[in-house]
């Protein structure tokens, strides 16, 4: 009997049309023989199931039990594939949502989630494992701050960004003191919390991965070469603006601490489904910059693109992920009912 599969796309961030993009190519991969599958668009508190080919008529979903009802017939899901790029999806708030009524989903729990999504947090916990991190400054929203102290400690060029955010919307390159305000201000608008941090001049690394009871695989690292004066949102989404390079320009010895470096930074904060962790190579050491737990999924991503470059395909990996899910979430049911 096919499993029915929600997609959940859209939320409550700027990056609503990145996870749109993403929520297509997952669609049209899954295994329409093994899976009934559905879009289930979330927005603020109306979540809403896109109906194909009926633009006018209006499903919506009923968060008592994660459900829906279609011309009188009941609609519920044997698991909900999270592809909702910030809140609430990368943030452990929706995880919470599936745990609460015991549904399978496919991304890393609501610890690995929350912690993962907090950028200051992270990078001080990836701390006390003596991994390299790049240096900033945490600022707060209405709290007081020094221009001067900021930049003796971080250095110029620096860069801001929003503590939980992607898709590099709200970051900005600072090369000059009097333009860090400007900077703080645009980051203020994504967050209440951002940081800034150093400049590290080097290679751009990003390694993809995912791990099940059954395997681990950790695809080939992603090299990227920036045409604007750092990976932005235009660099990332606009075709010619970027290189990214898969397999990456280093060398054997390098590409095996990168995948040896993610999957224990994977297991570190305890993380589940597919996974993308990105690097800066300077100075002859690797330094962790940030986790992404929901990481691009549209044709043109970097995880896609790693994932063919390890001889697979997206479905076969779909379906790892989510028979994972649903079977992680059977043995967790069966522990609460022995306890």
């Amino acid at each position: 009997m096919k499993k029915n599969i929600a997609i959940l796309a859209g939320g409550d961030s700027s990056e609503f049309s990145v996870s749109m993009n993403s929520a297509k190519t997952i669609k049209e991969s899954l295994n329409k023989e093994k899976y009934n599958v559905f879009m289930v668009i979330v927005r603020g508190t109306a979540w809403r199931l896109e109906m194909d080919g009926d633009g006018d008529k209006e499903v919506l979903i009923d968060k008592d039990d994660f459900s829906c009802t279609i011309d009188g017939e009941k609609l519920q899901f044997d698991c909900g594939f999270i592809i909702i790029h910030g809140t609430p999806g990368e943030n452990g708030v929706l995880q919470g949502y599936f745990e609460t009524l015991r549904i399978p989903y496919t991304t890393c729990g609501v610890l690995s989630s929350s912690m993962t999504f907090n950028k200051v947090f992270s990078k001080n916990y990836i701390r006390y494992f003596g991994i390299p991190t790049s240096r900033f400054y945490g600022i707060k929203k209405n709290e007081p701050y020094s221009i001067d102290h900021v930049v003796n400690y971080t250095g110029l060029p620096c860069f801001v960004k929003p503590n939980r955010g992607g898709s590099s919307f709200g970051v900005s390159k600072v090369n000059r003191a009097e333009d860090l305000e400007a900077a703080i201000n645009k980051a203020f608008e994504e967050d209440y919390e951002l940081l800034v941090e150093e400049f590290l001049e080097g290679t751009e690394l990003t390694c993809g991965l995912t791990k099940t009871g059954e395997q681990e695989l950790v695809f080939p690292p992603t090299e990227i070469v920036s045409k604007k004066e750092f990976f932005d949102y235009e660099a990332k989404y606009t075709d010619g603006m970027a290189d990214e390079i898969t397999p990456a320009r280093i060398s054997a010895e390098l590409t095996k601490e990168v995948r040896q470096l993610s999957s224990r930074i994977y297991d570190m904060f305890n993380c589940r489904g597919i996974v993308r962790i990105d690097y800066i190579f300077t100075k002859d050491k690797l330094h962790f910059m940030e986790v992404n737990t929901i990481p691009g999924m549209s044709a043109a991503s970097i995880v896609p693109q790693q994932i063919r470059a390890n001889g697979q395909n997206l479905e076969e990996l779909l379906d790892l992920v989510i028979e994972d899910a649903i079977e992680n979430n059977q043995k967790e049911g069966l522990r609460q009912g022995n306890a």
